[in-house]
């Protein structure tokens, strides 16, 4: 059974990911150090605990199992703490990338799937964004996510790596049948805190800034549910498997959505009322971003089949109801 190294398989999307993995005949080995991850979350395949810091221990899960590709998920990913803390996103994610590409090509690993963001492209108002839009990020997390694609670049041109890029919107949604899902430590993303908000887990959700140069002044963004996210990661390994050359796609559904649409279908879907705080605007913030690219479509026959907005509302919900990997 061909292996795959999955970084940060103990996450959200990562073990999603795992999952798809399994099932499409893959034993997927989780590399994770659990500090915002779940111990629980590793179901599908084997568990390596180890920081991307820590080169030895790199080497020596690569000597183990001799992965045949490299899907690379770890990362810190907040907006707001990258714009109060830059040093932690460029050590963590620029710097834990770099050991963890220099150990794959040393132990002649040399495909590579990347799970990158859209906040490469920064603040464009009124583009609608693909893979040839200019990348001038706003933030240390998009600047980190734009460093890590040079270096891909880069380590291609001198080393053979081949690798596939997804720069992908926000990510909603969880497993409908239950067995992973959405949990962060802290929680900082839309949907599960206003179902935290629905139940009474947290005082209220507060929106930041209402006076974007938006319909209803509020932030406009793309999403697209999670198990079609690693749909596409699958796709990208199988691109990869297949001879293809390396490339960047951008994954969402070309829709964007205020914060306060996410409220108003989060009250219907739930039929619960969301607590609602208005705040200011945080540093970092893009007004608008959304999918204009069809090339993930195209060349990798991808579809978003669960990306509606009600169906990720109804399956976080579910998931939220059903418990936590740990509280």
């Amino acid at each position: 059974m061909t292996k795959i190294l999955v970084t940060g398989g103990a996450g959200y999307i990562g073990s999603h990911a795992c999952k798809m993995l399994a099932r499409a005949g893959y034993e997927p080995v989780t590399f994770d150090n659990v500090s915002t991850g779940w111990e629980d979350a590793v179901k599908f395949g084997p568990f390596e605990r180890g920081d991307l810091l820590d080169r030895a221990r790199l080497d020596e899960v690569f000597a183990t199992h001799c992965p045949a590709t490299v899907m690379h998920f770890a990362a810190y990913s907040d907006v707001g703490e990258s714009m109060r803390d830059p040093a932690k996103y460029w050590r963590n994610n620029v710097l834990g990338s770099l050991n963890l590409i220099e150990a794959a090509v040393d132990a002649g690993c040399l495909n590579f799937v990347f799970s990158s963001t859209c906040a490469t492209y920064g603040d464009q108002d009124g583009v609608v964004l693909d893979e040839e839009c200019v990348q001038a990020p706003i933030n240390a997390y998009g600047a980190s996510k734009r460093a890590i694609e040079d270096m891909l670049d880069n380590f291609g041109q001198t080393h053979g790596l081949r690798h596939v890029i997804f720069r992908y919107f926000n990510v909603a949604g969880a497993d409908p049948e239950g067995e992973v899902g959405e949990f962060h430590r802290p929680e900082t993303h839309l949907i599960p805190l206003m179902l935290d908000a629905i139940e009474g887990q947290r005082p209220a959700l507060t929106i930041y800034g209402t006076d974007y140069d938006t319909p209803d002044g509020t932030c406009v963004r793309d999403y697209v549910h999670v198990l079609d996210l690693v749909d596409a990661h699958v796709r990208g390994l199988k691109w990869l498997e297949d001879g293809k050359g390396s490339r960047v796609f951008n994954l969402g559904t070309g829709k964007g959505f205020s914060v306060r649409q996410v409220v108003e279908h989060s009250s219907i879907v739930t039929n619960r009322e969301v607590p609602v705080n208005e705040g200011e605007r945080r540093p970092g913030d893009a007004v608008a971003l959304v999918s204009g690219s069809t090339r993930a479509e195209q060349e990798l026959g991808w579809r978003p089949e669960r990306s509606t907005l009600e169906t990720m509302i109804a399956d976080a919900w579910r998931w939220h109801q059903s418990g936590h990997y740990e509280r």
